[in-house]
Parts: C-alpha cells; structure tokens; sequence
C-alpha cells in the first residue's frame, strides 16, 4: 500500500540569477497511517519550507518548485489543481504552525475561528458549529471550555492558544497532522503537555504526525521514526531507536552530543557544533557539512555522499557512515534524553 504521504526528491528554490538559493535539495521522506516521524534539523535546514510545499501554501513566487514529488495516498499534489488542494486542507491534511499568537486571528474570538471551519466545511449553524468548537476545546483538554470558547487569543496563555491552534487543525478530523515546533517558547512542563497530547490525539485518531523541531529531547518519547535535514536535504533517516543508539552521520551525533545529559558532571561545559548552518545561496561544495565536521578528509570537500541504505530502515549521507554505526554512541538511550 502506498504511504500516507511520500515526499520523494522534492527540490525548491529562492530567488533567481546569482541570488538564487536552493532552499530544498532533493528532500525525500514518507509517513505511514497512525506513525509519528521527527524532522529534525537546525533552523534554515528547509524543514518548515517541506512543510509548506507539502501543504500547498509555500508563497509562490518568492519560492519556485524545481523538481520532486508530493504524493498523499499515491495522489499527486505538486501541479494538482489549486480547487483540490484546498479541500485535501483541513479535510485530510492540516498543519499547526509554531507560533500560535500569529497565527491566530486576534479580532475574531478563538471559538469562532474554530467553529468557523464548521460552518462552511459541513454547513453546521452558528449555534451547532459553535458547540462543535467547545466540543474540540475539550479535547485538548481546555479547562471551563463554554467560557473560554467565547475569549480572544490574547487572552490565552502561550500553552493554551497552543491547544487551541491544534483543536483548530484537528476539527474537520484529518489523516495527517504536520506540527510545525509546536512547542516553541513553551517552558518545559508546558512542552511536554503539548506532546503527551499530541501524541495521544495520534492513538486515538490513527492519524499520521509529522513533527518538525530542533530539539532531540522533545521527541524522544514520541517519535517512530526520525528524518535529521541539513542544508536542504535529508543527512539520515532510522527509526528512533536505532538513529539514538547508532547514528551514522557526524552532523546527527553532534546534535545529541549538544543536549545535556542526565549523568553529565555539574558544570561540564556543553558541546555544541563548531560553527554556523551554510548559507543556502552558497552550499559548499562536496558535503555541506564538510566546513564544521572534525571528521572531513578531501574527499568530503569534493564528492557529495550519497544518502545510502545502513541496513533495515537507516540510511545516513555520510562517507564514512558505516564507520560510525559501528562505533555506536555514548549518548543517553531516548528515555535518557533531557529535553531543552
């Protein structure tokens, strides 16, 4: 059976003449029914731009799909007609963006954006879209949600308006979920709330959830499988378990050797990775990551490794990756792992 949704090869641009900047360069990854995939990756690594190509709402121009694919249950997306694509949003797909404030309308209350979608999606009356909002507030666990239905997003905290954002996404009852670091400038308690519920909005529903975040401990829990990007394209790909204890690529190691540990000594220093993302207008040749890697010999300056098959699910873009998944790690189990 073919994937929930399948993003093979997917290659987007910025720009045009000398300026142009190759923000996506051949992104593949897929996601099943009722499985969680983690994209991870630092900021600029072309995450929320998959994202977006895949929802349909990438601003066209700036932004100019090249080349790829984007399948939703074997149907193509890219060049699909604009009409259909609108109603696979909200209906099939939806997407929680990362800063909740924004994208909720601030003169409008929280229960009519939501129950607004009842309205013109399945024609309900005021009243009846109105009850369908609180309904969702409830949910995602909302307290005195009757009152807060009728309350402005200013008037919500960051983890509330948080909650809202995905009782919105989730009222027409979509198969897939994209979360867009739905957990940004959430304090720590309040992230792992939004995950726990996320997460079991997932079982419940059967939905796919595609996660995208920077931060290793946020989805240690949670994820079945993780995708690491950088520099516009995917650098490692294994189910949770495997990329935690084995990872392939320099680039993944140094993401967790840059997240605390349970066990480190108070006061050890952190270890971060040497130096910045590249500039997507200027990639460097060979492999991107050659510039900040300790590892790099010549051939990494030159020759762009190929994203290859590590055995089972793992595939690393990495040189020397068989080397790495043989060293294994040190780094703490996923039940180890201390979220930012």
């Amino acid at each position: 059976m073919a994937p929930l949704l399948e993003v093979e090869d997917l290659r987007v641009e910025f720009g045009r003449g000398p300026e142009t900047a190759s923000v996506l360069n051949g992104v593949s990854y897929h996601v099943d029914e009722g499985e969680t995939l983690a994209v991870l990756g630092e900021s600029g690594s072309g995450k929320s731009v998959t994202a977006q190509t895949v929802m349909g709402i990438l601003d066209l121009p700036p932004g100019r799909i090249t080349g790829g694919a984007v399948r939703f249950r074997g149907e193509e997306l890219l060049g699909a007609d604009p009409e259909r694509r609108r109603l696979l949003r909200g209906e099939s797909m939806a997407m929680i963006f990362q800063d909740a404030l924004s994208a909720l309308n601030p003169v409008y209350t929280v229960g009519f954006q939501i129950a607004e979608q009842f309205r013109f999606r399945r024609g309900l009356s005021r009243r009846d879209a109105t009850a369908r909002a609180v309904e969702m507030l409830d949910q995602v666990r909302i307290p005195n949600a009757k009152q807060r239905v009728k309350e402005y997003p200013h008037q919500f905290s960051g983890g509330m308006r948080q909650r809202a954002m995905i009782a919105m996404s989730l009222a027409l009852d979509p198969e897939l979920l994209i979360a867009d670091e739905p957990t940004t400038a959430l304090d720590v308690t309040v992230q792992a709330q939004i995950m726990d519920l996320l997460d079991e909005l997932r079982r419940e529903r059967g939905m796919g959830l595609v996660l995208i975040t920077h931060d290793l401990g946020v989805v240690a829990e949670v994820a079945d499988r993780i995708a690491v990007m950088y520099a516009g394209r995917v650098v490692e790909h294994a189910d949770a378990a495997t990329l935690y204890a084995r990872p392939g690529h320099p680039y993944t190691r140094g993401l967790m050797d840059s997240v605390p540990r349970v066990d480190d000594v108070a006061g050890a220093p952190l270890r971060p990775i040497p130096g910045l993302p590249p500039s997507l207008a200027a990639i460097p040749d060979g492999c991107p990551f050659h510039p900040r890697c300790a590892h790099a010999v010549d051939r990494c300056v030159t020759e762009v490794p190929a994203l290859r098959e590590l055995g089972g699910d793992h595939q690393a873009a990495c040189h020397f990756a068989e080397r790495f998944v043989a060293e294994g790690t040190d780094r703490p189990t996923t039940h180890e792992v201390v979220s930012g």
